[in-house]
């Protein structure tokens, strides 16, 4: 052990109470006799999460093999050079919790910036810092927004950009914080020569798995970077078990040859409250994530969960084609019934209460998917024609030009709900939600992930009202409409979305990076930021699209900002 962490050790003697030397070897993480045979480091860095008022988690990582069972020093300070430590503690792990440790520091102050770390087997872990929230008035509140980090896909540099601005507040993961595919699976088709190509070879089943992706991920500096930098608010989206996963199974779940649904989502549930820095409401429920946040009266963040709990099996196009092609009609009843539900009436309840308690200006949805209502044609939607050859179509049909049947069959086709995964397949209960929001004259803004892309858009009810808006992050690192649709440009599918979508006021489907909400008491402003590549070290970043709005009923509408 060096001079400085003996110095270290003997500063904390009224902690440990006049400890011995094999106590000291312990404290240290080692074995009386061992302290110069340590092994322990922090490989996978240090992360902060779920910040209230008087507390902060803080989580890292000991790298150990065995039956080893450490316990990690951990002390929290309102300065960087640790002079001033407020909290401080030894922390326990072992294989049991794949070596993580994460403690819920209370007794902090508000609106205050804390550095943390940790110690073990002699080794500091790099430091870290978390700001607690504010109470009573604030000014100003500033959240950097994720979604969708694939690491065969490419470099995480949105985490690495948004590590470099020194005025946020905290960081939101609105889910896919981990794929859970194999080697072979959803883009990797340059993970070799990227050398990231996944660990473990096979897709993520057992809880073994999911540990091991979580620990690959965590190795990636920009991520650590991130981690470090900002406490983390995260909700978990379909990868972090299986694709498209709904209450009780997954698309990408085969009960025959990959066991019970429900073993496979304990083991990710566990690996992901172990691997990430959050605060459960009831730690015997891992399921029931959703909880809030405030930043004073200025805004309140509501974080959902519409994977696990209560979502519907979704619907699929194929289900309603007959000899006409798409029944439109017969689609739309069963994505607007009474009974089909994304959030449970439990959840949305306690949606409703938070809304209604809260004394915030902002009242903020942190969730996956989008709720804006898109329609598109069925011909598009099942890829029988690109956006643009739909366009030029309809421009010979406005211009009475003679159509094949082919042709007319395709513009005869009903416009159906773009995504039936969002909440377009969820009508009944956006509807309660948009509701609720308008009803209690409360600002909603919505943010969302799951798509890969940036959009804006205003959210109205059924009776037109405007009710709030919504933001929609790119992904991190996966691809998006420029790989899915490459029948069109990215230019030609943004155009003719925001030329036929109502609502839509803001559309970027071809870059990767991540969205920056700022809210102060006059407006909610978001901005895009990316980056021209995630398949090199050699990148641009530049901000794209900044759009706002204002609070107040007759404003609840976005302009540019």
């Amino acid at each position: 052990m060096s001079l400085r962490d003996k110095h270290f050790l003997n500063r904390r003697r009224e902690f440990l109470g006049g400890i011995s030397t094999a106590a000291i070897a312990a404290f240290a993480g080692l074995q009386p006799g061992q302290a110069h045979a340590a092994t322990y480091n922090f490989a996978h860095g240090v992360a902060s999460g779920d910040p209230l008022a008087d507390r902060l988690v803080i989580w890292t990582r000991i790298t150990a093999v065995g039956d080893a069972a450490p316990r990690v020093y951990w002390e929290v300070s309102t300065d960087p050079g640790f002079s001033r430590v407020v909290r401080s503690g030894l922390q326990p792990t072992n294989a049991s919790r794949d070596f993580t440790v994460k403690v819920d520091v209370a007794g902090l102050q508000a609106g205050t910036l804390h550095y943390y770390r940790f110690l073990c087997g002699g080794r500091y872990s790099p430091i870290g810092r978390g700001r607690t929230l504010p109470v009573g008035d604030v000014s100003q509140v500033k959240l950097a927004v994720f979604s969708c980090a694939n690491y065969p896909a490419g470099m995480f540099h949105a985490y690495a950009q948004a590590a470099r601005m020194n005025d946020l507040d905290a960081a939101l993961h609105l889910g896919d914080f981990i794929y859970e595919y194999d080697r072979n699976g959803y883009a990797s088709a340059n993970a070799a020569a990227l050398g990231r190509e996944v660990l473990p070879a096979n897709e993520c089943l057992s809880l073994a798995d999911y540990r091991l992706r979580y620990a690959q991920y965590r190795s990636d500096p920009d991520l650590q970077a991130i981690s470090a930098a900002l406490p983390l608010i995260a909700i978990w989206d379909d990868h972090e078990v299986a694709d498209n996963a709904y209450a009780g199974g997954a698309t990408n779940h085969t009960e025959a040859t990959e066991g019970p649904f429900a073993t496979r989502q304990a083991a990710a549930l566990r690996a992901y409250h172990e691997w990430l820095p959050t605060r459960l409401p009831d730690p015997s429920a891992p399921m029931l994530i959703y909880r809030s946040f405030d930043w004073g009266t200025l805004l309140s963040l509501h974080m959902l969960e519409t994977r696990l709990i209560a979502r519907n099996k979704q619907l699929e196009y194929s289900s309603f084609i007959d000899a006409q092609g798409v029944n439109g009609a017969a689609l739309d009843a069963a994505a607007n019934a009474a009974d089909r539900e994304i959030l449970g009436a439990t959840q949305m309840n306690w949606l409703k209460g938070q809304m209604a308690a809260s004394q915030a200006t902002w009242q903020v949805v942190g969730q996956q998917v989008r709720m804006a209502e898109t329609r598109i044609p069925a011909s598009i939607a099942l890829g029988q024609i690109s956006f643009a050859g739909y366009e030029a179509l309809q421009a010979r049909a406005d211009a009475g030009q003679p159509l094949s049947r082919a042709e007319r069959y395709i513009l005869a086709q009903p416009w159906v709900p773009t995504n039936l995964d969002a909440w377009d397949g969820y009508g009944a209960d956006r509807a309660k939600l948009l509701n609720a929001a308008a009803d209690l004259d409360r600002n909603l803004v919505v943010l969302a992930g799951d798509t890969h892309n940036a959009w804006a858009n205003e959210l109205s009810d059924a009776q037109g009202r405007a009710v709030g808006i919504e933001f929609a992050t790119p992904g991190v690192s996966s691809p998006g409409m420029e790989a899915s649709r490459p029948t069109d440009t990215p230019e030609q599918m943004e155009q003719w979305l925001l030329a036929n979508c109502p609502g839509l006021r803001y559309a970027e489907a071809s870059h990767r990076g991540f969205m920056v909400i700022t809210a102060t008491p006059g407006s909610c402003k978001a901005e895009w930021y990316f980056v021209s590549t995630v398949e090199s070290r050699d990148y641009q970043t530049w901000r794209g699209g900044s759009w706002q709005t204002q609070p107040g009923t007759s404003q609840r509408r976005l302009a540019p900002a």
